[in-house]
């Protein structure tokens, strides 16, 4: 049975994440050149996929899904922040 669990029970819940782990990132900006250039900057050599998830209805923004492995959450959230950080990238989910 798929119980509803109420939004302020949640309120400070942190999910268990078990590292090393697949990582996805929904990366948003205006030019999909320019987002795989900020993205080859700030990855490097690491591997990791890139496939399109979709533009905005009037053409404006991409939205492109990030995937690589992740080994701890400092890594993890530090690329969180180098990606939020860069000015061709408008929003990191």
């Amino acid at each position: 049975m798929n119980e509803k669990i109420p939004q302020q029970s949640l309120k400070g819940c942190k999910p268990e994440i078990h590292y090393p782990c697949v990582w996805q990132y929904k990366v948003i900006g205006m030019e999909r050149q320019a987002i795989q250039a900020a993205l080859s900057k700030k990855l490097g050599d690491a591997p990791y996929s890139l496939s399109e998830s979709r533009t905005s209805k009037q053409g404006k923004y991409i939205s492109l899904n990030l995937e690589l492995t992740v080994h701890n959450e400092e890594q993890r959230l530090h690329l969180y922040s180098a990606l939020t950080a860069d000015p061709s990238i408008k929003l990191v989910l």
